[in-house]
């Protein structure tokens, strides 16, 4: 075997097992952090159904041992708030049940989500799609030919988003098989890869993947999901550079939530560290209203005051549009920032 194919062999098994061995024990997690004993988590259990704890060792990593206030601790962590039904809540918030068409949501004029797999390297507590029916749109060539059938007859698409699930769970096999059907369609320019895999198990960019979008006709961006600053290491930043050296655009999208960003220094901070990192800040999401994620919810005036005050703690092309997606709206909607 050549020593360029092992090392790639190496390289792809190592963020294959990184993504199998996470923690799903809550137990386990708080030992690790040094929290068995903390008062917050002694009674607190693991939500047990579909959605229950996962979050690979990388990240935990990244964690601050002994703080039950841990940013990345409280993206990830279980908790009893999550049992809780909150009026205005529900399981579906932005209706996408409504625009599946085989495998793909089409609710945007010229662009499209491919959901290409159903699953996620970490389970985020505040995720919108926490119940979405996967289990209906398998992440397979035969469900894939479906969704290219249908993206071939949609000529006012021009670019397709890659989306699960999180589509870099597929290999770069899968994923090359996926761009070479895509490149095919004339009426598209543009592919658009929605992760958060990257940022959680930065190993996932490898070589290969990165030679394959050089070589796309498409032009590639890929929007990795980033709320804090402490989630930005020395692995992602040197993936970010394989990546652009490729010639990828790269973005990123924020959650305001609650205890982990809402405050306007942690904000600059993490628009600083991206954009440090070769990623230009691109949305700040209101949180979208599903079930179990009350407790992350910044209401829309404490969402104005804090973006007022960020804005002045960077520069322009630093500040991400802050925004609500609307069911039934054909765009991400900006958040006026006037507090009537």
């Amino acid at each position: 075997m050549k020593p360029f194919l092992h090392t790639q062999t190496l390289i792809q098994e190592d963020w294959i097992s990184q993504l199998t061995n996470v923690i799903t024990d809550f137990s386990e997690l708080l030992e690790l952090l040094g929290l068995s004993n903390h008062a917050d988590f002694v009674t607190q259990k693991t939500i047990k159904d579909s959605f229950s704890l996962r979050v690979p060792r990388s990240f935990v990593a990244r964690m601050r041992k002994g703080d039950p206030k841990d940013p990345l601790l409280l993206q990830v962590a279980t908790s009893q708030n999550e049992l809780i039904n909150t009026f205005g809540y529900n399981v579906d918030p932005l209706n996408e049940s409504n625009y599946i068409f085989s495998g793909v949501l089409h609710k945007y004029h010229n662009r499209a989500l491919f959901l290409v797999k159903g699953h996620c390297a970490v389970h985020c507590r505040y995720c919108f799609r926490r119940y979405f029916p996967y289990k209906d749109h398998k992440g397979n060539k035969v469900n894939w030919q479906k969704s290219l059938q249908y993206i071939q007859k949609q000529n006012d698409l021009d670019e397709i988003i890659l989306s699960g699930g999180d589509p870099l769970i597929a290999t770069d096999d899968e994923l090359s098989w996926l761009f070479t059907q895509l490149e095919q369609i004339p009426h598209l320019k543009r592919i658009r890869i929605h992760t958060r895999l990257i940022v959680i198990i930065p190993q996932r960019i490898t070589t290969t993947f990165c030679q394959r979008i050089e070589k796309s006709r498409l032009k590639v961006l890929i929007v990795t999901h980033i709320n804090h600053k402490q989630e930005i290491n020395d692995q992602l930043c040197h993936g970010i550079l394989m990546l652009t050296r490729s010639g990828v655009t790269c973005l990123n999208q924020s959650v305001l939530l609650r205890n982990v960003n809402d405050n306007a220094v942690t904000l600059a901070a993490l628009s600083n560290a991206l954009f440090d990192a070769g990623i230009l800040p691109y949305y700040l999401h209101l949180l979208d209203k599903v079930q179990g994620a009350a407790h992350f919810y910044v209401n829309d005036d404490r969402a104005r005051i804090i973006f007022r005050d960020f804005i002045t703690r960077v520069s322009g092309y630093m500040v991400p549009k802050l925004v609500r997606e609307i069911p039934g709206k054909l765009s991400k909607t900006p958040i006026d920032l006037n507090i009537y």
